[in-house]
This record gives C-alpha cells, structure tokens and sequence, in this order.
C-alpha cells in the first residue's frame, strides 16, 4: 500500500495577479456581476492586482478598460461588462506570458460554458490556476441528472427524482414521470443553476406548463419528488482535506425558494447556524464531505439538502461548485459564521488554486 502523500502545501504568496471572470451567457448573468462587484471590493489590493473580464449575454469576453470597473443599475447591478472584445484564450496567454507573479483565475461565473467543465477545459489548456473544482467535476456536478446518477452508485441519499430530454418528454413518458414521482413536483432545467426555470407543478396540466418553461433553458430536465422538510446548506471548502462549515437554512418567503425569492424580492431568511443538534450537524458535515468526494469537487462547493420531516432524515439536493458570493449569499455567509471572513475566505480560495496547480504539475 502506498504511504499517505507528505506534500507540503503551498503557501499564499506576498503578491498574485487575479485575472476575475464575470458576467456570462447564461441566465445567472446578473448574478455573476453583483458576486463579482463584492469579490473585487473585498479582495486585498496591496496583494493581489486585478484584471477583469467581462463575458456578455452573448459569450463575448470584454477586456475591462484601466480605468477599473464601473458599476451599473441593470438588472440586479453589479460591476458592469464592457471593454474591448478579446479572444478569451489570447488575452489570458498575454497575462500569464507577462505576468511577473503567480495569475490565479477567479471565475465569478454560473451555468452553462462557465460552470460545466468548458471554462475549466480552457484553463487546463493554458496551464493556469483557478479557483473551484476541475473539469470533471464541475461537468458531473452541473449536470444535475449526472450527479444524482454518481450520488445513487455512491449511495448518498437523494429524494425520489427522474429526467428526460426533451425529444423524450411526450404524454406516456410524463405520464410515467407522473406516477413515479407523484404531485406536486418540481421541474428543473438540468443545466442550471440559482433556481432559474424551476417551477412546481401541481397536477398534470401544470406539469405541461412547467416543462415548456424549464425547455427555455435546458433540453434535459429533472424532475424531483414534492419533499416536506427544511432546506440546508453548508459549505465547503479544500482540496485533498476539506473542511465543513456550520450549516445553514432557508426559510423560503415564496411557495418555493426561487430566483426571485432569492435576489429580488428578499422576502425569504436565511438561519446561520441552523438550528440543529450536535448529532443532526455531524451528520449533515459527514454527508457533505461524502458528496463533495463523490463527485470529486476541489477549492469549494456547497451542498444543498432537505431535512425530512417524514422520518429519512437528511437528503442531497444538489452541489454548486462555482455558488454566488454576492452581500446575501449562502456560501460566504457560512463560512463568516464559522470564524472565517469575506476577505480570508477569497485568500484561502487563491492558495487552494495555487496548491492544486502545484501538486497536477507535479503529477504530470
């Protein structure tokens, strides 16, 4: 049997080029600029200097202007996407290639060709650190179908779920989805994140109306069992030895905790600590680290679950491998509870980058 690895970590250095990504074609647009405008306020500029990329709806990257980032009212606001449009992978090569310090590429990005694996492929390419789980992960993970796949063979409990494509979804197939799962039921695009596209449908009509919504967005959609109990959260964070937060929960002002619930109408409140007894908390911590190794996440991830009232105890929703860091969000907030702040969290997650990057070089 191999001896455990005695690799020394790496440590934060005095000073690191941050290239931030913000924006992207995806739904989470606007999420992705107000998390950005809250990372770059908090990060530490005598450490770090900062270049930004803004990706626009469209998927073009912007080279923002040296004059810094300017903030703007659309949508929820957040640091605005304009500057010169550059080849996303030129325009890092140049950074990396004339970079004196250490570039860590942080992603403030969500959904598709950001969070899937895509973005992740591109930096691998260009031998360059960055924040979050690798490729693998991060496809597996944002898939939401695969990762309830890898869940149930790793024997991670789960609520009652199904999916199809679209060109699968006809009235026999629904119908199936129907009695398996039984009403209500939630319809989710499987590609998606921040709750967009997610509806309730409460009988068979309804479920017509939500699958042509979650198509908007995705061809392949979950489907997931009604399931009355609290919803929780906890972070986490590391890389071959993650550690855990304290857990939180959500307590939704909407009939579900939707995008709107989440950024727009504030109506619903968030509980950190949750409250839940020392056993209820270890059980949760051991499920989240048993998920984030599952589905071999690195740097961070949250991990989103039900507490079921009806007696199964604690169930995964769902992982988030790149979730939002704006003022309100879940995983920062965690982690300022659990004695680790906005500024020390972003540090940590840069030496994490560093570290991983270190230790697949030398592995290669």
């Amino acid at each position: 049997m191999a001896a455990p690895s005695s690799r020394t970590p790496v440590s934060l250095p005095d000073h690191v080029r941050i290239v931030l990504l913000y924006g992207g074609a995806s739904a989470e647009h606007d999420v992705s600029r107000v998390s950005a405008a809250n990372v770059f306020a908090a990060a530490d500029k005598d450490r770090y200097d900062i270049t930004l990329f803004g990706i626009d709806r469209d998927g073009r990257w912007h080279l923002v202007g040296s004059d810094g980032p300017r903030h703007t009212d659309e949508g929820l606001g957040g640091l605005a996407v304009e500057g010169e449009v550059v080849s996303p992978s030129t325009a890092l090569s140049a950074i990396i290639d004339a970079a004196s310090d250490p570039v860590v590429v942080v992603p403030v990005v969500h959904g598709p060709n950001c969070e899937d694996g895509s973005l992740q492929g591109l930096l691998e390419l260009l031998d360059v650190a960055y924040v979050g789980p690798g490729v693998l992960s991060s496809a597996v993970s944002m898939d939401k179908a695969m990762a309830k796949t890898v869940l149930d063979a790793a024997a991670i409990p789960q609520g009652r779920w199904d999916s199809g494509f679209e060109w699968e979804l006809d009235d026999a197939r629904l119908d199936a989805i129907a009695e398996h799962l039984g009403f209500p039921i939630f319809v989710k695009p499987a590609n998606m994140g921040s709750s967009v596209g997610v509806t309730r449908a409460n009988d068979r009509a309804e479920l017509d109306t939500s699958v042509r919504e979650a198509l908007r967005f995705d061809e392949l959609l979950v489907f997931e069992e009604m399931i009355t109990g609290r919803e929780v959260e906890i972070a986490v964070l590391g890389n071959e030895s993650p550690r855990v937060s304290v857990p939180g929960e959500i307590v939704a002002g909407a009939e579900f905790y939707d995008f709107d619930d989440k950024y727009r109408d504030g109506v619903s409140k968030t509980l950190v600590p949750a409250a839940l007894d020392d056993a209820q908390v270890a059980e949760m911590q051991d499920l989240a680290l048993r998920t984030y190794r599952a589905l071999r996440a690195e740097g961070l991830s949250r991990v989103d679950m039900f507490f079921d009232a009806d007696g199964r105890g604690f169930l995964v929703n769902e992982i988030n491998t790149l979730p939002g860091f704006t003022s309100i969000s879940m995983y920062p907030t965690l982690w300022e509870a659990s004695g680790l702040g906005y500024r020390e969290l972003i540090d940590e997650l840069i030496r994490l980058a560093l570290d991983r990057h270190a230790r697949r070089r030398r592995s290669n």
